[in-house]
């Protein structure tokens, strides 16, 4: 569970996020529409522990982010472009990540690529992967250890249609763990088609509409 209380956030005079109080539950998939600079983006990073709010408190689990812990305690994260060490081959920054807790090894990985359509042996350099295939890659990385709490920020940027398929599965069946799942996309459509619970962003305010 995640519960927001009052939530701001202002950089350099401009109000970014405006006093947004509400409760996020474990297994469900939220769906967070927005246009560009709605503020959606920074609520997730404010969720994840990245971005301290200037006023209100973020409870993840019963602890207090920014004063019990920096981050929640199991979390999985794709928020703007993902941060992949680029001299490395896609599997190689996918094991590096896996090797902090230890709670997946290399049959997960590659299978998780596969299904990804990427191949766990190459030793193509991320450098050289294309905007799509680094989407891929950071949504993998976000999913793969399973985490309580799963937060994709615009996540079918790039993807052909048989890889948001495939996205769309994986979410489902993280739902189907337990997991609660943010997903933002400035498409209403495509967020109604996979979402539990609507919501829209405006202006630094949020929002629960009907689906």
């Amino acid at each position: 569970m995640i519960e927001l209380k009052n939530v701001s956030l202002i950089i350099k005079h401009e109000k970014i996020i405006d006093n947004v109080s509400y409760r996020f539950i474990d297994n469900k998939i939220y769906g967070l529409q927005g246009r560009n600079g709605s503020g959606k983006s920074m609520l997730l990073s404010i969720i994840a522990g990245l971005t301290k709010p200037t006023a209100g408190s973020v409870q993840a689990d019963g602890a207090m982010l920014f004063k019990d812990r920096d981050f929640p305690e199991s979390i999985g994260a794709l928020i703007n472009t993902p941060g992949m060490i680029n001299s490395m081959s896609g599997y190689d920054n996918l094991k590096l990540l896996a090797e902090i807790k230890n709670e997946i090894g290399d049959e997960e990985i590659s299978a998780y690529m596969e299904r990804f359509s990427l191949d766990p042996r190459s030793r193509k350099h991320v450098r050289s992967y294309s905007l799509g295939m680094k989407q891929k890659l950071g949504i993998i990385a976000a999913v793969m250890e399973h985490p309580h709490i799963i937060l994709l920020d615009e996540p079918t940027n790039a993807l052909d249609s048989r890889s948001i398929d495939v996205l769309n599965e994986v979410i489902k069946e993280e739902k189907a763990h337990g997991a609660l799942v943010i997903v933002t996309s400035h498409d209403k459509e495509e967020l109604q088609g996979i979402s539990d619970i609507f919501l829209k962003m405006e202006d630094g305010k949020l929002h629960e509409e009907a689906k």
